[in-house]
């Protein structure tokens, strides 16, 4: 891939010798973690595919994109509406970072005790190995937490940045409050991108996302066999991967794989083996190519069979109402779908424990791993109140608090005895 992208990524302003050590490290890590599986989907060979080449043929579409007018827009959390991206004539990539990166350049804009998540995301920034970020005409932040929310003002003085105010209660006054802000995104990308976005192309552009909102929840809903026909890494990598990839293609190859999971399923072809514990991972995202836990959970012998994280459920769980025709209802009913995301930053958020004892039901999950993120204080703090739920559910929950770096020895110890006590 090197040789043929090199001209392309130097145009883009990238160190290409940082990058070629990145580019070392991620082959083998990927093939460990997802290669190494036995009995794999045959349709996996796509999302394989778009791995190998996701700093490649995928930044080749944003280029031509670019030089044909349309602009390429970064997002860096679910409530970023990505249906009025692609209405302004734009492609969304999703820019969150899962790997340690520049730690030492991104201290000097950060302190050392924040989300591993945004010191990471600043530091693919400042090292220039990201073509993604790179390609961006605009980035989108919002104000989830207050590290995003400064993180965003330094990120602004590199290139153009957007915030959105994203309440913290879910009101009448809050809709109002997220609905203009809902409207002066519209504006912001009818500036950038030269076209107005009207009820044609806003219709268009959420029948596009909702297909493939609809295309990862039939997914999810097949990954309630048990056994189970497709490996907890492998949803998370199509999880992963659906916030960059073109939408349409992604649709289609997720939809694919479905239909030979159902067969799958006809025949008793399963993976892993047998009885092997239900695992659900709850709490923090893990953006590429944050796998750690995954491999962990089910390299000990479990299979995880749901992910309430935004690289999860939490993404595509909701569609946008389609029935609108004004462009106004479909703004309308673009906010109310975001809004009902329930990210750990809301107060109260029952509908977060709600929505999390449910999944524990319908997936016959057997125990539920927290994945908090170092120094996430919406996430950390809350997984009290999920622990209180599932402690009166009778659902067994290990909270694991890490980072990016390698601690997976421990990990795995407490996984190893949380397997133990539900076997």
């Amino acid at each position: 891939m090197a040789d043929d992208y090199r001209k392309m990524w130097e145009e883009l302003g990238m160190d290409l010798d940082a990058h070629d050590g990145l580019l070392e490290i991620l082959p083998p890590l990927f093939g460990d973690v997802f290669l190494s599986q036995e009995g794999r989907p045959a349709r996996m060979s796509y999302f394989d595919y778009v791995f190998s080449e996701v700093h490649g043929l995928r930044i080749q579409e944003l280029v031509n994109h670019k030089k044909n007018g349309g602009i390429v827009v970064g997002t860096y959390c679910t409530y970023a509406p990505e249906e009025l991206i692609m209405a302004a004539g734009g492609i969304s990539v999703g820019l969150c970072a899962g790997a340690e990166v520049a730690p030492q350049e991104a201290m000097k804009f950060l302190p050392a005790n924040l989300c591993p998540l945004i010191k990471s995301s600043l530091g693919f920034k400042l090292a220039r190995v990201c073509p993604y970020i790179e390609s961006c005409d605009l980035l989108i932040g919002e104000t989830t937490c207050d590290g995003k929310k400064k993180f965003y003002e330094i990120l602004g003085d590199m290139q153009p940045v957007h915030v959105m105010e994203l309440p913290q209660k879910k009101g009448e006054g809050d809709r109002a409050l997220w609905r203009s802000e809902v409207r002066a995104l519209v504006t912001r990308l009818e500036e950038l991108s030269g076209k107005k976005i009207d009820e044609a192309s806003l219709s268009e552009a959420i029948k596009i996302a909702n297909k493939k909102r609809l295309a990862l929840s039939r997914l999810a809903e097949l990954r309630k066999a048990d056994p189970p026909v497709i490996s907890g890494r492998d949803a998370l990598l199509i999880n992963q991967i659906a916030f960059n990839d073109d939408p349409r293609r992604f649709t289609g190859k997720v939809n694919e794989l479905c239909d030979e999971l159902e067969k799958r399923i006809a025949q008793g072809k399963t993976i892993g083996g047998p009885a092997r514990p239900r695992i659900m991972v709850s709490g923090c995202p893990m953006a590429l190519p944050n796998w750690k836990l995954a491999q962990v959970i089910e390299t000990s012998g479990a299979a995880i069979v749901m992910e309430e994280m935004c690289t999860g459920i939490r993404y595509f769980r909701n569609q946008v109402d389609e029935s609108p025709t004004d462009l106004e209802g479909m703004l309308d009913a673009v906010a109310d779908r975001y809004l009902k995301i329930d990210c750990a930053v809301f107060t109260p958020n029952a509908e977060r424990i709600e929505n999390i004892l449910g999944l524990v039901r319908d997936y016959e999950v057997d125990a539920v791993v927290y994945h908090a993120l170092q120094a996430c204080d919406p996430y950390t703090i809350e997984a009290y109140k999920v622990q209180k739920a599932l402690d009166e559910a009778g659902m067994p929950m290990l909270y694991v608090e890490t980072d990016y770096g390698d601690d997976s020895g421990q990990i795995a110890t407490r996984v190893q005895a949380l397997l133990e006590m539900v076997r």
